[in-house]
């Protein structure tokens, strides 16, 4: 699995704090090497900003798969 960040997400993970944002790289390596990482993830009903969700701490990453 391939990993695409929109210019959002880079502005959204450079304002946080160092720590959370290795532990969000972490878990996102993590994920893309999985060969079923929709296990992880929850499916959304509003599809209007993603389709679906992972939870890492106290933080939403919102993703679509393509």
């Amino acid at each position: 699995m391939k990993i695409n960040y929109t210019h959002s997400a880079i502005s959204d993970l450079n304002i946080l704090p160092k720590e959370a944002q290795r532990r969000i790289a972490k878990k996102m390596r993590f994920y893309s090497r999985l060969d079923n990482p929709l296990k992880f993830a929850e499916h959304l009903t509003d599809f209007r900003d993603a389709e679906f969700r992972f939870r890492i701490g106290e933080y939403r990453i919102l993703f679509d798969v393509v």
